[in-house]
């Protein structure tokens, strides 16, 4: 995945957070859930499955190389002062 799909699917979550269709809707999920309620916990499953996605697949790699070096350039730093 790439990162324009990322922004598509990221703005397609953001469009579907905003539920004006079931803010009048009385319906019950499982007899208990809001239909509301409801639709935001899969919303929030989904932005979990996505976001955890992104981060294993399309994360820069050298990231965390590069921070590794800094952080031990740091370290080299602090004990020689």
């Amino acid at each position: 995945m790439n990162r324009a799909a990322v922004w598509c699917v990221l703005l397609v979550l953001v469009a579907l957070h905003h539920d004006f269709w079931f803010w009048d809707d009385p319906s019950l999920v499982g007899g208990w859930l809001p239909i509301g309620l409801a639709w935001h916990l899969g919303l929030s499953i989904a932005a979990v499955l996505f976001w955890a996605f992104v981060v294993k697949s399309v994360w820069p790699r050298d990231l965390e190389a590069t921070a590794g070096v800094d952080a031990a350039a740091q370290s080299d730093s602090e004990v020689s002062q």
